[in-house]
């Protein structure tokens, strides 16, 4: 895993630093699941944003999402970073299925 310092660290083009958020620790019948059974958590929390990507003109086309929104993401989506002693995932745009609330 990489490790950079997050204030030096700014995505490029289509890509987005996403906080994952945590996964549930109990069932809805109050099961109790224990670390190793936990499935990583697909939803998570914006934290900055590239530029955009181009298009076929050449003009930066603004991505839609902006630090601060919460996302659903793909299962196997993004590439985990230690930034700043936190891990994070870095993906493109399009690996965010949608922005919750």
């Amino acid at each position: 895993m990489e490790r950079f310092p997050m204030a030096s660290f700014r995505p490029l083009h289509d890509r987005v630093v996403v906080r994952r958020l945590n996964a549930e620790e109990k069932t809805s019948g109050g099961i109790i699941i224990p670390d190793t059974a936990k499935e990583k958590p697909m939803e998570g929390e914006i934290v900055a944003v590239g530029a955009g990507a181009r298009n076929e003109q050449g003009q930066i086309q603004p991505l839609d999402v902006k630090a601060g929104d919460r996302v659903l993401f793909g299962k196997w989506s993004g590439t985990e970073v230690k930034i700043d002693g936190e891990e994070l995932l870095i993906m493109k745009e399009s690996d965010i299925m949608g922005i919750i609330g």
